[in-house]
């Protein structure tokens, strides 16, 4: 446990003191002095007040301590460099009082436990406010016992305007730097749900694929019980090792059943949203497609047109057919391109989604076979070629969903169309 404290602390609260020993010291060096020549109003006390705020391991009275030292130790230096002094002991009496306030706020923000309020500027402001002013008194306390000064009323309401601009100065870029924080974890946030949802967008494309190979099982085993039927009592061996291989198949289709169970429910799994908004899913087809392009080292810009208005559509369906043929677009380009994203309503029961590319098209003698399992026109580098699953994929899964896919040669590019029914697509009830 000791470890894992040290560790944390020397990871951020280190830096933070660290550079909270030199910035302070150095902001104590802009002052004026309002009250007396020995009492000092610098920017040391909101720039201390501000790496207190940010501190989450270290008790404050460590950092208070340090820090009073060294504004004590520098300024005992400045004066000792600037000269002007009888020795070594009036500097020493001069700076004293500024260690107490350091030590003073400190102990008070420790105290008072001000780091609960991180999450409540308003009030860690006014605490901030409140120390500040007591700090100063003791400060001035320190003075009196030294030089003997005296402070009027009036002198104290100063230092509270002082002490208030302060607070607002620190507050502000305390807010400013929250901000930021929440900022980059809700970016953080929408990072990991959507590579969530692209991965079970990915498995929602699995389990069409395993549902095909599920009836192809049921289908090949009752073909095998059909024929071991036919078979038997006339060939008895071949009969035997017929029902043998139609068993083993059931079993096959068995473990199917079981991984499209667990698919099955992983995908309808409750903390997913089902349903989003036309406009954020094809925003997200495009977010991901530009990072798969900038990793194909291919820079290409991405439209996107709705027309119209749309219901919430359901994400993986929507997902896994529009992702496939935009990441086939962005496959097939060269190094710079275009892609648009377009939807709209032909009617109120069918919706059409679009996806057209800049690239080389696709030729005429190739024509409805590139929907075709297997079928592939993109290789690798060394001549390998692609699955070819993708766009039988869509076809499979358009077709399921009682829609039609075709594509249209441009002049330059290709369009490749979709048209579904509303009500697949949309959250019934």
């Amino acid at each position: 446990m000791i470890i894992i404290k040290l560790e944390r602390f020397f990871e951020k609260d280190g830096y933070i003191l660290a550079l909270m020993l030199i910035t302070v010291p150095l902001a104590g060096e802009l002052k004026f002095y309002p009250l007396n020549e020995e009492f000092r109003i610098s920017f040391g006390a909101p720039v201390f007040f501000f790496f207190l705020s940010l501190l989450r391991q270290v008790p404050a009275v460590l950092p208070g301590f340090l820090t009073g030292a060294a504004v004590f130790i520098f300024r005992v230096f400045l004066g000792l460099w600037g000269g002007g002094h009888d020795g070594l002991a009036p500097i020493l009496y001069d700076q004293a009082s500024g260690f107490f306030f350091y030590m003073t706020y400190a102990c008070l923000f420790y105290v008072l436990k001000a780091n609960r309020f991180r999450e409540r500027p308003v009030m860690l402001g006014f605490i901030g406010f409140m120390i500040e002013i007591v700090s100063d008194c003791v400060e001035l306390a320190v003075q009196f016992l030294i030089f003997h000064t005296v402070v009027t009323p009036e002198k104290i309401t100063d230092i509270a305007v002082i002490a208030i601009s302060h607070t607002f100065i620190v507050m502000s870029f305390y807010s400013v730097l929250k901000l930021y924080e929440t900022q980059s974890r809700e970016k953080q946030t929408r990072r990991q749900h959507e590579h969530m949802l692209m991965i079970v967008s990915n498995l929602y494309e699995e389990t069409v694929h395993l549902k095909k190979t599920l009836k192809t099982t049921e289908q090949v085993t009752n073909d095998s019980y059909q024929l071991y039927r036919e078979v038997k009592g006339k060939d008895e061996q071949l009969s035997g090792r017929i029902l043998r291989l139609a068993g083993e198949i059931h079993e096959v289709k068995k473990d199917n059943q079981r991984i499209f169970a667990g698919l099955s429910k992983l995908i309808s799994n409750e903390s997913l949203r089902d349903y989003m908004r036309a406009s954020d899913l094809l925003q997200l087809v495009i977010r991901m497609n530009e990072k798969y392009a900038e990793s194909l080292g291919k820079q290409i810009d991405f439209h996107c047109s709705i027309e119209g208005e749309h219901d919430d559509y359901h994400v993986f369906i929507v997902l896994s057919i529009i992702n496939n043929l935009t990441a086939n677009a962005v496959e097939a380009m060269g190094e710079e391109g275009m892609i648009s994203l377009r939807l709209h309503k032909p009617n109120e029961s069918m919706v059409e989604f679009q996806v057209e590319d800049n690239g080389p098209g696709i030729s005429e003698k190739i024509g409805d076979i590139v929907f075709d399992p297997g079928f592939t026109s993109k290789y690798d580098e060394f001549g390998t070629p692609s699955t070819g699953i993708g766009l039988s994929y869509v076809k499979e899964i358009v077709t399921e969903l009682e829609g039609d896919i075709r594509f249209d040669n441009q002049q330059r590019g290709v369009v490749f169309a979709i048209r579904l029914p509303v009500r697949h697509l949309i959250q019934k009830g």
